[in-house]
């Protein structure tokens, strides 16, 4: 279920990491899970389970195009997803926005 993610994002960039983009240059995407929603149990045993992660995107691009991109393509391989923040890192010079997606 996480190739979704993977996948996805490799529509709008072949720069897409997981977890860590040490040395990354330009624009890029990080994205990594880091828990469970909803899971449904029977029996005492887990038969389905959500895993939810963030996507988080670097640009110095105002209005960079790749925003659309980025929720088209999450839009349609099927994963929800919200936008969670939009912030300016004044020492890289980035502008980084975060979208917090979940999977099943």
């Amino acid at each position: 279920m996480l190739n979704k993610i993977k996948t996805a994002l490799l529509t709008v960039t072949d720069k897409v990491y997981h977890y860590d983009a040490t040395g990354a240059v330009g624009n890029y995407l990080v994205w990594s899970e880091d828990g469970s929603a909803d899971t449904v149990w029977a029996s005492g045993r887990m038969h389905e389970q959500s895993i939810t992660g963030t996507i988080d995107y670097f640009t110095k691009l105002e209005n960079d195009p790749n925003f659309n991109a980025i929720q088209n393509a999450l839009n349609d391989a099927g994963i929800s997803f919200k936008l969670n923040s939009i912030q300016y890192e004044e020492i890289t010079k980035y502008i980084h926005t975060e979208w917090v997606w979940e999977v099943v």
